[in-house]
Parts: structure tokens; C-alpha cells; sequence
């Protein structure tokens, strides 16, 4: 298949805008700059075509833009399937986000809020190949960090948001104030 080595700037650019979407739609694969666009339209066009289920694998290593890439794959759905504005279907599949980030990231040597768990969406388009749903999965949570973090790493985020909000009423009935007194 396709492969596309993206590398993450670090900083927002103009070529995720909605007029970059519609460029690339309807394009051949080659016929354009590589881009997380270009794979998403394939992708798109492969399964409108041969009616068979794609996947687009996002690779890399920490701090790389996996979770933007596929945000930016899902937006180029979501836009060309005519669903963006019906569902706003990114925003939906990703608003548990920062529950996802509070359970499953951690600072790391590399990154400071790096996911430490996979993430497997699945979208789920009808017969005219507009955004129905989406379903997230996570895997391969590192269970490890609970009990150890290497030097300059630090537990999930959950656990110093329960340590700081130990004290708040709302957190009385949990006993978890006595660990931290």
C-alpha cells in the first residue's frame, strides 16, 4: 500500500485547511504532494470502488503527530463523506479525548503528554459513503507505570489530578484524602 512519512512541525500550518481537503479529493494518489490527504482519499476511493473495508495504520514514535494525523484523516472523511457539518463526526469520536489523555498519557523523556496506549478507530460509513458513526478502541496500556516510572518519567495524568483534587468535596466519599494528609 501507501506509505507517507509525515513529520510533526510541532506548530500549526496552513495545509490541513478545508480548501487543502477539497484539493486533494477526487485526486490520484501521485497526482499531489504527499500528504495525510492523499492516503485518506485513496483510502476513501478504495473502499467506494472494490465496497471493501480500508485501514490507514498511523506510525511513530512518541511526540511524532499520530493522534493529529488521524484527526486530520478523520476531518478529510467527515468533509468529503458530507458529513462535517451534519455531525461534526471528529469531534464526536475524539470528545472523549481528554478522559482518554487523563487514564492513558504520561510524561516521558520525550514528550510530556504522551499517550501510552494504542488507539483503533473504527468509522462506519452508509451506502452512499457518508460518516453513520465511529467506535474507539484503546490497547496495550502500559500497566507497568502504575507501580514504576523510569527517571524523569511520571505516573499517568490521572494520578496526580486524583492527588490534587483529594481535598475537593466531591472527593470525600472516596477516602482519598487519608493517603494524602
Amino acid at each position: 500500500g501507501i506509505v507517507l512519512v509525515a513529520i510533526n512541525p510541532y506548530e500549526q500550518l496552513p495545509i490541513y485547511e478545508q480548501d487543502v481537503i477539497y484539493a486533494y479529493s477526487g485526486q490520484n494518489v501521485g497526482d499531489m504532494d504527499p500528504h495525510i490527504f492523499a492516503v485518506a482519499e485513496e483510502a476513501y476511493k478504495q473502499m467506494a470502488r472494490d465496497e471493501k473495508n480500508q485501514s490507514i495504520i498511523v506510525s511513530g514514535e512518541s511526540g511524532a503527530g499520530k493522534t493529529v494525523s488521524a484527526k486530520y484523516a478523520m476531518r478529510f472523511f467527515a468533509t468529503v463523506g458530507g458529513s462535517a457539518s451534519e455531525t461534526n463526526i471528529e469531534a464526536k469520536v475524539l470528545a472523549s479525548s481528554p478522559i482518554m489523555e487523563a487514564i492513558g498519557n504520561a510524561k516521558t523523556t520525550r514528550n510530556d503528554n504522551s499517550s501510552r496506549f494504542g488507539k483503533y478507530i473504527q468509522i462506519g460509513f452508509d451506502k452512499r459513503y457518508h460518516i453513520i458513526g465511529a467506535n474507539m478502541r484503546t490497547y496495550l496500556l502500559e500497566k507497568s507505570r502504575v507501580v514504576f516510572q523510569a527517571e524523569d518519567e511520571r505516573n499517568y495524568h490521572i494520578f496526580y489530578q486524583l492527588c490534587a483534587s483529594a481535598s475537593l468535596p466531591e472527593f470525600q466519599d472516596l477516602g482519598l484524602s487519608k493517603y494524602w494528609d
